[in-house]
């Protein structure tokens, strides 16, 4: 009984595995195929998150709109450094539909002004990278005597 919620995780685990494999196909043949590339218009793609305290986990999102006639395929986001994590769309989006490219910064150990990074891939005409852009101001946190 014990072990039930190890052969769970494992369970979930191949599954979302299998899932990510057939999205990957997919998503390569959107990427591939330029006769379904789209148009994509960026709501904002450069934010001031201001100041923070250290230690904070940071949500960051960037909204986006397809505005072709084709379904819109995020291919891949990836962060500038190993501080952010990036999450992108799972399914198209729709033609006239809205989107958002989200992550989470970790301020923890980054005192001091963070420009960071999302490059985006997409199958959109003309340019298929994208550079998402933000910054932040960490603020030093004392540490409490015990």
């Amino acid at each position: 009984m014990r072990y039930l919620p190890v052969v769970f995780s494992v369970v979930i685990i191949a599954a979302a595995a299998c899932n990510s494999g057939a999205n990957q196909t997919a998503v390569k043949a959107a990427l591939a195929d330029t006769a379904r590339y789209t148009t994509i218009q960026w709501l904002d793609s450069a934010k001031d998150y201001g100041k923070v305290p250290e230690g904070q986990q940071l949500d960051v999102a960037f909204r986006f709109k397809n505005t072709g006639t084709t379904p819109l395929v995020i291919g891949q986001v990836r962060p500038s450094c190993g501080c952010t994590v990036a999450e992108q769309p799972r399914e198209p989006i729709a033609p006239g539909g809205e989107g958002q490219i989200r992550a989470v910064f970790n301020s923890e150990g980054r005192t001091g002004i963070n420009h960071k990074t999302l490059f985006v891939t997409a199958n959109t005409k003309d340019k298929q990278e994208f550079s998402l852009q933000f910054v932040v101001q960490v603020e030093k946190q004392e540490k409490k005597a015990s």
